[in-house]
């Protein structure tokens, strides 16, 4: 059966998009304004527009998660609204932390209002998310919002590893992908498992989707890692080249420093040069040392190998058929994507 990721996007959006409002309405006013401007309602001025909005992967996978339980979306959205909260928090503070002063062609919270304002504002979207779950009506909700909170931890833990990469000259590809497992993999992981959780689901249903989630999660950050060197700033929304720019200690460049030979240890150079305003030939120097070193090869493999393990997680427990084909598609969009 073929499922259009489209539609199951803009479905799923549309059912949680009401109730993000409503959730969002609760804040007070001057951060309602600047959450409302970064989830791309409003504008600088607090005026309401047809602003770019995410993906809603992670929503949509939490309604999916209720779904395959056998239960109805709306036993889901809780959990949706939820992880759609703690996701844009993440993304707050990432701005700020990265010193990225545009997303989603706009320009990020703290680059118009100051980084005090877009870290509040990343709080009080982390704080409503857990409120959101804890007034579910199902006698599970404490448990999701544990499996939520746990979640939260580790995206911090990777956070904190990444930052800890930028500090140091190289990095192990096995650092990076544990450093990915939780700065994104954590919360897909629970996004994918937290509606099968409300809806009181057997536990090899929920683990089955926590593991097709995680291995989603390090397929997803592989792609971001190559969209990071090689994605194009139309679609991607960052300038070409921007994790060369910023000498991050990505997948694809952690597997060419350390399996790259005699291109690697030249690449390690280049990275170890001081920063300075690089001009375009210089950074396509260093796309092209990645490449060489089979960084980019490596990384698009591999995304496809978790992609095959996360397939291998939902098949072997019995979902509905039209829930598994949505996850499918779902999880072929993440790695065919090209922003």
């Amino acid at each position: 059966m073929t499922v259009s990721t489209t539609t199951t996007l803009t479905s799923g959006r549309a059912l949680v998009h009401p109730a993000l409002q409503d959730a969002v309405s609760r804040l007070d006013d001057r951060t309602r304004r600047v959450a409302g401007y970064h989830l791309g309602w409003l504008d600088q001025g607090g005026r309401p527009v047809d602003g770019p909005e995410g993906k809603a992967l992670r929503p949509v996978l939490a309604l999916l998660s209720a779904q395959a339980a056998g239960a109805s979306v709306e036993v889901g959205l809780p959990g949706a609204v939820a992880v759609e909260l703690v996701h844009n928090f993440s993304l707050l503070h990432d701005d700020v932390m990265d010193g990225d002063a545009e997303r989603r062609h706009r320009r990020t919270v703290w680059s118009v209002w100051g980084e005090s304002t877009a870290i509040l504002a990343g709080d009080a979207l982390l704080s409503l998310a857990h409120e959101v779950i804890l007034e579910s009506p199902s006698p599970q909700a404490a448990q999701a919002s544990r499996l939520l909170a746990t979640a939260t931890r580790e995206l911090v833990r990777g956070q904190v590893e990444d930052l800890a990469f930028e500090t140091r000259s190289r990095v192990t590809v096995s650092e990076c992908i544990d450093m990915a497992a939780g700065k994104t993999g954590a919360l897909l992981a629970a996004s994918a498992a937290i509606g099968a959780v409300l809806a009181a689901a057997e536990e090899p249903v929920i683990e089955a989707l926590s593991t097709y989630g995680g291995q989603l999660g390090i397929a997803f950050q592989l792609v971001d890692d190559l969209l990071g060197i090689w994605g194009h700033p139309v679609t991607t929304g960052k300038p070409v080249h921007s994790d060369l720019r910023s000498r991050k200690k990505t997948l694809p460049i952690a597997y060419a420093t350390e399996h790259g030979g005699a291109v690697g240890r030249e690449l390690l150079a280049w990275l170890a040069e001081p920063q300075r305003a690089d001009d375009e030939a210089r950074l396509s120097q260093g796309a092209e040392l990645v490449e060489r070193g089979g960084g980019r090869a490596w990384a698009q493999q591999e995304a496809e190998r978790r992609l095959a393990l996360a397939l291998k997680a939902i098949q072997a427990v019995d979902l509905p058929d039209q829930v598994t084909d949505e996850l499918i598609s779902l999880g072929n969009f993440v790695v065919g994507r090209d922003a």
